[in-house]
């Protein structure tokens, strides 16, 4: 007798997990979500903390990225903007340096520009981004820092770009892909200003929970949190989850959207191929940390940054004013390595914060060490160099039952809200197709 009890059990339940979620259940499958945290959510979290909501995890949303969108359009939500920066501070021969809000992107204009000049040339149809493989296996192999070096740049506008691309890519430029560069500005017709803008302005104004919660409520699947997931195994035409504490669910397919640095964390039988398990001891590029800080005192809204290149010396290298609350400010920001900041330890993030504010005093800081945390291993994901032809195709390819329908691994925007969805929608696709018609009608 079959012990199956569901159709589709989705682990993970951040936006890509609730998002095939809600596809599978409304075309009639029973879909069982099982989440390792007790929260809606994955690498996005909305809390209260330092007297207001903050967003803990993923923030940014913009129209520039058609899924999140089209999501915030179905539910007719509102964003908020950033506070326009008045001041820009940032660092050239050792010495802090200020100017106007626009002060700091002259600045990075002209390097940005270089680095990212041939990204048409790579990414002509930025959905397809495999479309020039060959072409790609060529450069695949370029970091950020050496397509820096290799540019007729001033040490000012060497070191600011380097710390905006440690920003990008939330970990160091010696191994961030200048391919994932490419592809990431490709996504805003080639234009660098028109990415950051779309990177790091919007947000939803009831917060990335109210979003998550709607895509929940329009489910029809069953969520069980507090339920790490140890064990995933083939038993006959089905397949066999084992939570950590013992408990076994049954379904005819599982998606894994667990980030990369941790899908190794589960025991696949039969394994998973070896590119899949290579990428995942590998990891991806991101090493950071975000925090934020409660600052005594208002200053006019500004963005400072600093050098990226010793996180020993500065962990924090980024620093957005963000909000007034009462008598003080609240900044957001982040480092390039997680090792060398605790977000929620007050007195370490005034110590990084003075190296670039000296008199600044943080009454309270909050966080939450993504890179470092058991379910989640990383911050957004950013490729290393080598990864993109070595890897992705094998990562959207499912395994018999087995799909990563995970944000990372994203056509368009992998790595944000966007992307997670984008994946969910095409994985859906893939699973429904595979349990209706058979594996053996499965087209990728």
């Amino acid at each position: 007798m079959s012990q199956k009890n569901y159709d589709v059990i989705v682990i993970g339940a951040g936006f890509a997990g609730v998002t095939a979620a809600r596809e599978l259940s409304q075309k009639g499958h029973k879909v069982l979500v099982i989440e390792a945290e007790d929260r809606l959510g994955g690498r996005t979290w909305y809390d209260q903390r330092l007297g207001r909501g903050l967003e803990i995890g993923g923030t940014w949303v913009h129209w520039s990225q058609p899924h999140v969108w089209a999501e915030i359009s179905r539910y007719n939500l509102e964003t908020t903007e950033s506070p326009t920066p008045e001041k820009t501070f940032w660092f050239a021969d050792g010495k802090l340096q200020e100017g106007d809000g626009e002060a700091l992107l002259k600045v990075l204009d002209r390097g940005m520009n270089k680095v990212v000049e041939d990204a048409r040339k790579y990414f002509s149809k930025p959905y397809e981004p495999l479309r020039e493989i060959e072409a790609l296996k060529e450069v695949d192999h370029i970091s950020i820092a050496d397509k820096l070096r290799s540019l007729d740049l001033t040490k000012e506008e060497f070191d600011a770009n380097y710390s905006m691309w440690a920003v990008n890519f939330h970990g160091s430029p010696e191994t961030a892909a200048l391919t994932h560069a490419y592809r990431w500005v490709a996504l805003t017709n080639y234009d660098w200003q028109y990415n950051f803008e779309s990177c790091a302005t919007y947000k939803l104004k009831n917060g990335t929970k109210e979003l998550i919660e709607k895509i929940a409520n329009d489910s029809k699947a069953e969520f069980q949190f507090s339920k790490p997931v140890s064990q995933v195994e083939k038993v006959d035409d089905e397949y066999r989850v084992i939570t950590k504490s013992g408990e076994e669910f049954y379904a005819s397919a599982v998606i894994v959207t667990l980030p990369i640095n941790i899908l190794n964390t589960i025991k696949f039988t039969p394994e998973l191929s070896e590119q899949k398990q290579a990428f995942s001891k590998e990891g991806q590029n991101s090493t950071g940390v975000k925090y934020w800080a409660r600052v005594r005192g208002q200053r006019k809204p500004f963005i400072a940054m600093a050098p990226a290149d010793s996180p020993a010396d500065f962990p924090i290298n980024f620093i957005q004013y963000e909000y007034n609350i009462d008598e003080d400010s609240i900044y957001v920001g982040f480092g390039p390595d997680h090792k060398y900041l605790d977000p929620e330890n007050r007195e370490e993030v005034e110590r990084a914060l003075r190296k670039i504010i000296p008199d600044v005093e943080v009454v309270e800081s909050a966080g939450y060490d993504w890179s470092g945390g058991e379910f989640s291993g990383q911050t957004w994901p950013m490729y290393r160099t080598n990864q993109l032809t070595k890897y992705f195709a094998e990562l959207q390819r499912p395994e018999e039952g087995i799909f990563y329908g995970g944000g990372d691994g994203a056509n368009g925007w992998l790595g944000f809200i966007d992307g997670a969805i984008e994946n969910a929608l095409r994985t859906s696709k893939l699973v429904d197709q595979y349990i209706t018609k058979g594996s053996n009608s499965l087209s990728v």
